[in-house]
């Protein structure tokens, strides 16, 4: 039996973890802004959008294909969601792990109505069968379905009416050239700057009806990491602290105290990330060392380091991989409060 991959987050319940699980998926539903006009940041792709989806309406047709490229929590799913609500049409939902078979495929394409929203999360992880019936799909409107086995196998053609397939990937570079070229939109979203999760956070804390500073405001969006998902759940987690003990509106100072129960520091770093960057400079002297001997000292799978620790630590400039082994940058020793042993 095929196991699925493992979840590369080293756990949600981490605080900064970048995915989300079922649950939180539903408290995020009610933060989601339902149309672009309320969508903060990613100005480029969301101008392109805007463009492409009134074209769409003005003609009477179906909006192009679309597909979202990024690190997880920046809008992708969300995005989706404007599409289809933009369009006026429904959405579905489903998934690449979900799609392993071309018939699992055949089934959705085949009751969608005209102009319905086609939602694929992590598309890359389609099955082989089914990328290929969606290639004829997408640009025909058609999938051939076979009826029987061996020698006695016919295909039937079954027409489908036009629909727009939004796909979204975290690893775009696993994307078959074929299937890219098939969507006629293409957005990549980047990390948000902290200005635009403070717009992020007042609009969420709107919702979720707590009153903060404008300071309280700027510590968590400085812990964010980039990415509103995070912002938000840091956000949940800066409210119910505030609702045990008693405070009504949120400063900075008491923001900081919140989070620094969830043990994340004023850079967004976490007990991983710390205990990364503390044995590579006390255990290790700064490195080289390599990323087994690493997770080993941490206590953590080698997967968990390099999928989950290491990606923020390389884009703050805390670490770096040589043909050696990681190594800690002077940023990482000035972070600790530690003096760099001379070299």
């Amino acid at each position: 039996m095929a196991h699925e991959p493992r979840d590369p987050t080293g756990g949600l319940d981490r605080p900064v973890a970048p995915d989300a699980d079922e649950h939180e998926r539903r408290l995020e539903a009610a933060l989601r802004p339902r149309h672009l006009d309320e969508f903060v940041g990613q100005q480029r792709v969301r101008g392109q959008l805007e463009l492409m989806l009134s074209s769409a309406r003005l003609r009477e047709r179906a909006a192009d294909h679309v597909l979202l490229s990024g690190p997880p929590g920046l809008g992708k799913t969300t995005l989706a969601m404007i599409v289809a609500a933009e369009m006026g049409a429904p959405l579905r939902v489903s998934s690449g792990p979900a799609i392993q078979h071309a018939g699992d495929l055949a089934a959705i394409l085949s009751s969608l109505t005209e102009g319905e929203v086609l939602f694929l999360d992590e598309i890359h992880r389609m099955s082989r069968p089914a990328e290929e019936m969606l290639y004829m799909a997408m640009e025909d409107f058609r999938v051939d379905v076979v009826v029987g086995k061996g020698a006695g196998a016919t295909s039937i053609p079954l027409e489908l009416p036009p629909f727009t397939l939004v796909g979204a990937t975290t690893r775009a570079g696993l994307l078959p050239g074929p299937l890219r070229d098939r969507f006629g939109f293409t957005g990549h979203l980047d990390f948000y700057a902290p200005q635009e999760l403070e717009l992020v956070l007042r609009r969420s804390s709107a919702l979720l009806d707590v009153e903060l500073s404008g300071a309280g405001y700027a510590q968590i969006a400085s812990r964010s990491r980039g990415t509103p998902r995070i912002a938000n759940r840091l956000l949940r987690r800066v409210r119910d602290w505030a609702l045990v003990k008693g405070i009504d509106r949120v400063d900075a100072r008491a923001a900081d105290d919140a989070l620094s129960m969830y043990d994340v520091d004023e850079r967004g770093f976490d007990r991983l990330d710390r205990a990364v960057l503390e044995a590579l400079c006390r255990t290790f002297g700064g490195g080289p060392v390599g990323l087994s001997t690493l997770a080993a000292a941490v206590g953590e799978e080698t997967e968990t380091i390099e999928t989950v620790a290491e990606p923020f630590l390389l884009r703050e400039g805390m670490i770096g991989r040589t043909p050696r082994g990681r190594v800690a940058t002077a940023a990482a020793w000035e972070h600790l409060g530690l003096t760099p042993p001379d070299v």
